[in-house]
């Protein structure tokens, strides 16, 4: 498993510099220019020329990538054309804002896909079967800024019960250690801290964690259904074993590979594909950060940015792959 995880992480050099390259090319297809937007429609041609010079615009478009590569390299991600800070000083915030989130989205997902997949399986045909697939096909098909807005108008404007926007309240902030919020105030001793901090996390995890949630609820019941359908199962009911131990014990066991299959590629979606969320719940997440980027045409913040989320997706998958033979003392690398 040593060498196989060791290929794995060497397999991703050339994925990271085929992905760098093309959104090197990407971003600068984007209309517009960065020394323009950052300069205001009113600037002069001079000043727009003096700045684009300043940031290196005006070089060869392979020296500029080599540049940044070179970077890369020895660790920099480059500094921000908009704010002139370092981009790994600032980046983590935000990076750690849409871990924090995405985390706790995809527990809420496992936890209740997986449950409601294995008893609709357990049940079929029943009355919770259909309930349950009726309601993920619906969550599947929901868009995500619909349903934040609905949870914002209901919970907390009619109801008042939880806050609207951002990850802490604003008048008593959190002393940020490691940025993950929940941490931080669980380190401090921040009890009431801690509490707002979940109550800012409430509505946006559920929104976000809505189709993960059905998709692994439809793929658990399907594998379920296909490994309790099988001898061995039908041999550990005739011994007498319990139901639930045959369901829980057994049954998910076999079944749990695809469906960690899909938790891992979820989880990685998330991370990228959590940019709605954010805006609509104000969360400074990563996908805020690179959208605004988008809009200041910062190239460095949007290439770092991506990557940062690439490598991360790729690694998640190495990590799936890994639990795939903890599990399942079948497979070997």
């Amino acid at each position: 498993m040593f060498a196989y995880s060791i290929r794995r992480i060497l397999s991703l050099v050339p994925v990271l510099l085929g992905l760098s390259l093309i959104v090197f090319f990407m971003i600068r297809a984007i209309p517009g220019d960065p020394a323009q937007v950052i300069l205001g429609q009113l600037a002069t041609k001079e000043a727009v020329a003096d700045l684009t010079k300043q940031l290196g615009l005006d070089q060869a478009w392979y020296i500029q990538y080599f540049n940044y590569l070179g970077g890369l390299l020895t660790g920099d991600l480059g500094q921000s054309l908009r704010t002139k800070s370092e981009i790994s000083n600032e980046i983590w915030p935000y990076l750690a804002a849409t871990m924090e989130l995405s985390f706790v989205a995809m527990m809420i997902a496992i936890f209740i896909g997986v449950n409601a997949g294995i008893i609709s399986a357990w049940f079929q045909n029943s009355w919770f079967d259909y309930v349950a697939m009726i309601l993920a096909l619906i969550g599947v098909s929901m868009p995500i800024f619909w349903l934040g807005l609905m949870e914002q108008w209901l919970f907390a404007i009619n109801l008042d019960w939880l806050p609207t926007s951002g990850r802490e309240e604003v008048r008593n902030p959190v002393s940020a250690i490691t940025h993950f919020y929940i941490i931080d105030t669980l380190i401090q001793g921040q009890t009431d801290q801690f509490v707002e901090v979940l109550k800012h996390l409430v509505l946006p995890a559920i929104a976000l964690a809505t189709i993960p949630m059905a998709i692994i609820a439809r793929i658990t019941r399907s594998t379920m259904l296909e490994v309790m359908r099988s001898d061995f199962i039908r041999t550990a009911r005739a011994k007498g074993m319990r139901m639930f131990w045959v369901v829980y014990k057994h049954s998910l066991k076999n079944a749990i590979i695809p469906v960690l299959t899909v938790i891992g590629l979820q989880t990685g979606l998330l991370l990228g594909g959590a940019i709605l969320t954010e805006t609509i719940f104000s969360w400074p997440g990563i996908g805020r950060y690179i959208y605004e980027a988008i809009n200041y045409r910062d190239y460095p913040v949007i290439q770092s940015g991506i990557l940062i989320i690439a490598l991360i997706f790729v690694l998640i998958n190495l990590v799936v792959d890994l639990l795939y033979a903890a599990i399942d003392p079948r497979i070997k690398y």
